[in-house]
């Protein structure tokens, strides 16, 4: 799912140890997003997606546009919340629907949506893929409901 790490890295030739300073992590866990073992923080995509100034939805291989959104420097799980009801209520989704579509409980998806919890970027980029939904917009940083395919 995540690609685009790695190639966006090299790209700007640098090493995991180099980009694992600029993120503030270990040099292995760089390498466990980039080979997808361990699945990368939602915080710490919007770190790459601002860095690289890249669109989520391009790094998640959900459009192939790089163009990036507006810089977010901290999620609000407020907004995530509300937009993820959203997407909820417009699916006729109830919250135990959703919560089996992502096989997690409705406390989870309620604690989503109120914004106590921060989603797992697992389960945003299952809810952006399923709905045909920007990720950048799910997660606040567009106004773009809509994924952008092509130029």
């Amino acid at each position: 799912m995540f690609e685009r790490l790695l190639y966006l890295r090299e790209e700007k030739e640098l090493t995991q140890k180099e980009l694992g300073e600029i993120f503030n992590v270990d040099r292995s866990i760089i390498s466990k997003w980039e080979i997808d073992s361990v699945t990368i923080p939602l915080k710490q995509l919007n770190n790459y997606a601002n860095y690289f100034n890249v669109s989520l939805d391009y790094l998640t291989g959900l459009s192939n546009i790089k163009e990036s959104t507006k810089t977010i420097k901290e999620l609000n799980k407020q907004i995530i919340g509300k937009n993820i009801k959203q997407v909820r209520e417009e699916n006729n989704l109830t919250l135990r629907a959703l919560a089996k579509q992502l096989n997690t409980t409705s406390s989870t998806i309620s604690a989503y949506e109120t914004g106590k919890t921060l989603i797992l970027t697992a389960f945003a980029y299952q809810i952006a893929k399923k709905y045909n939904i920007s990720l950048d917009w799910l997660l606040g940083k567009s106004n773009n409901k809509s994924i952008k395919k092509d130029n």
